[in-house]
């Protein structure tokens, strides 16, 4: 049997703030904020696991939160600029953290969102 990618885990210092992911077409469970865990799973068969650190010190009692900024960078591609720029005003009015605006690469146009 093949390898393939199962989960991506990602530490949330408060889970509640990992809803911003709701803006970016990721169906993350809502009112789950206190659970041990909530995954969003895609189409694909992969998944994003938010895991409060509490949660990750119960699981690894030696594990220490990253130092600085910059956790975790996710990048989002939409088909259009004008696409790209409706998504990124629309996270700017729900005051996600954007550390890149939009910009065009050779693939996509596409943007960077968290922090």
């Amino acid at each position: 049997m093949a390898i393939s990618l199962q989960t991506v885990g990602i530490t949330a210092k408060d889970l509640a703030k990992s809803s911003l992911y709701r803006n970016l077409a990721l169906a993350i469970p809502e009112g789950q904020d206190n659970e041990h865990h909530v995954d969003f799973t895609s189409k694909d068969a992969y998944s994003i696991g938010f895991i409060p650190e509490n949660a990750m010190l119960h699981t690894n009692p030696n594990w220490q939160p990253p130092k600085g900024e910059n956790r975790i960078s996710m990048q989002f591609a939409r088909k259009t600029p004008s696409e790209v720029d409706e998504t990124h005003k629309k996270l700017i009015e729900s005051e996600t953290p954007i550390f890149k605006g939009p910009w065009d690469s050779f693939l996509v146009t596409t943007f960077c969102a968290g922090n």
